[in-house]
């Protein structure tokens, strides 16, 4: 299998940044919405995620795109792969 292949099986997420106090580490809330299994209502859930980011580029607030990881720490499973949108 070839590295490109590789790599398109790694699961990618966006987010918005909510620390980057760490070096070198960001701390990104991914959002989602699932159908609540009894009253079929929309409800929204959110996961955070530390990813490695290698120059310190995203800010708290940039939207961000993640990809999946070797583990790189003891929390960190992701790396950024782009900032989607600076915050304002």
């Amino acid at each position: 299998m070839t590295q490109a292949a590789e790599r398109t099986r790694r699961k990618v997420r966006v987010g918005t940044v909510v620390s980057n106090a760490m070096e070198k580490s960001i701390v990104v809330r991914v959002d989602r919405q699932i159908l609540h299994p009894l009253y079929k209502k929309t409800v929204k859930k959110s996961s955070k995620l530390y990813a490695h980011d290698e120059k310190n580029e995203a800010g708290v607030g940039d939207k961000v795109r993640l990809m999946e990881t070797r583990p790189l720490s003891k929390t960190k499973r992701w790396r950024l792969v782009e900032i989607v949108e600076k915050a304002k």
